[in-house]
């Protein structure tokens, strides 16, 4: 949902306020009443780092509300007195891995040997940086870092590059597949359950709004293209 519907919709709770949300049970009315609203899923509403305020964990990321249900606003919160920690960001960062374990058994992985780091990133087969990420991966690899692949294809689900990244996950030899569609081979038409549609929403449901998209064995996302020693570099700071 984009975001000037977000904040549109956010106008009519100011219209009919809620009761003070301190309690679980008036929590779980106003995660209802929010549902309703905005046509979202509430997964979680606790407290946020400013007093008066409640953080709610959605399918579309964080929003903030105050207690009485009656404001909210999307936007991210940080740590001045914490070198600007992105609290908004480390709020979304269990969510995330959370919401990746279903689609495991749907990831194209290119494991290291000695496997210290797992990277998930969400690519697209003609994104000029996911195809520089994609020839260093021995490089990658080579430092430990295990890449898994989510499709995300840019134009959208339906679209020509989501039936293309369809192929390439219903291949005989998926990796292989992929090898050459990130030099700009043609692969052979194929269909099956990989569900880009599935995938690409879980990209949106967590922020990704271009390719490609890295999530840290953390959770914490960090968005476009890093080379090898730079991302191990943002690993171990994390």
């Amino acid at each position: 949902m984009k975001l000037t519907r977000t904040l549109t919709l956010c106008l009519a709770l100011a219209v009919t306020p809620l009761v003070h949300a301190a309690s679980s049970d008036q929590n779980a009315q106003l995660k209802q009443r929010l549902t309703k609203v905005l046509g979202i899923k509430i997964q979680s509403l606790s407290a946020a780092p400013i007093p008066g305020l409640l953080q709610a964990i959605t399918s579309h990321g964080v929003l903030y509300v105050t207690e009485d249900g009656s404001k909210l606003f999307h936007g991210n919160i940080y740590d001045v007195n914490n070198d600007m920690e992105d609290l908004t960001e480390a709020a979304m960062a269990g969510p995330r891995l959370e919401m990746l374990k279903p689609f495991e058994s749907k990831m194209l992985v290119y494991k290291a040997k000695n496997e210290k780091h797992v990277v998930t990133v969400f690519t697209d087969v003609t994104c000029g940086y996911c195809r520089k990420l994609h020839s260093q991966m021995e490089q990658y690899n080579d430092l430990g870092i295990t890449i898994r692949y989510l499709a995300y294809p840019r134009q959208g689900v339906p679209s020509a590059v989501a039936d293309e990244m369809e192929s390439v996950w219903c291949s005989k030899d998926p990796k292989q597949a992929m090898n050459d569609a990130e030099v700009g081979k043609k692969v052979l038409l194929a269909k099956c359950d990989a569900d880009i549609a599935s995938q690409y929403q879980l990209g949106e449901q967590m922020g990704v709004n271009g390719t490609p998209s890295m999530i840290l064995s953390d959770g914490t996302m960090v968005p476009g293209y890093l080379p090898p020693k730079q991302l191990l570099q943002s690993i171990e700071m994390h």
